[in-house]
């Protein structure tokens, strides 16, 4: 059984009605009593109605996590991945902090270790499986940096550059107060922010003992190997 210390999770949400309810059931598996914190893109969607479906009401004190959770709602105006991240961690209550896509179902997650390696690491980021409709594919494109072993500063020879993906990633807190992610970048902030934190001695480590299926998303840059 896994340490229940309270973790906040931010997810970034865009018309994400098939996944995301499958998404934060899995946090409440993996995490439970975290703290959800939801940003979200001006969805046209049922994805917010999905999402307050699992809003613990705080006048019932039944106890049971597994079902609902604290959720804080935000909507973002002029969007950008770094604006949106930036948001969810300023307004998280906890040292902690979990990116997660919302297309994304943890499958493991080992919070005492990946506790203890955040005194040595400003970062930590898991394993991908790519599932399509179901079915786990090929691991091309972006998907070959997920391998079974961790790294150190993974670097990519397929971007040339310092690789940090924030599918499923954890940070302290006051680490991304301190330095932020870029909110004018549209896309790969994780990429430019792994880059600022290896260019001032810091280490980021990439830990298959960290888990997501990656599902598949249609107008996902990183299906088609341009992410």
């Amino acid at each position: 059984m896994i340490d229940d210390s309270k973790l906040s999770v931010i997810i970034r949400t865009k018309n994400e009605e098939r996944w995301i309810g499958h998404t934060i059931q899995s946090v409440l598996d993996f995490i439970p009593s975290s703290e959800i914190i939801i940003v979200d893109n001006n969805s046209s969607d049922g994805t917010l109605n999905m999402v307050r479906h699992f809003i613990q009401d705080p006048t019932l004190d039944t106890g049971d996590y597994s079902k609902y959770t604290d959720i804080k709602i935000f909507n973002i105006k002029d969007y950008t991945p770094g604006k949106s991240l930036n948001l969810g961690i300023k307004n998280s209550s906890n040292e902690i902090c979990v990116i997660l896509s919302a297309h994304c179902v943890i499958s493991k997650f080992n919070i005492n270790k990946h506790k203890d390696d955040l005194n040595n690491f400003v970062c930590i980021f898991g394993n991908q499986i790519p599932v399509w409709n179901g079915k786990k594919i090929t691991k091309r494109y972006i998907w070959s940096h997920f391998k079974d072993k961790e790294c150190v500063n993974m670097y990519s020879e397929l971007e040339d550059r310092y690789f940090l993906h924030n599918a499923i990633s954890i940070y302290n807190k006051s680490y991304l107060i301190e330095y932020p992610f870029d909110e004018y970048l549209q896309s790969k902030e994780d990429r430019y922010w792994a880059m600022n934190a290896i260019k001032n001695q810091k280490k980021i480590l990439y830990d298959p003992a960290l888990e997501v299926f990656h599902h598949f998303t249609q107008n996902g840059y990183t299906w088609n190997g341009n992410a």
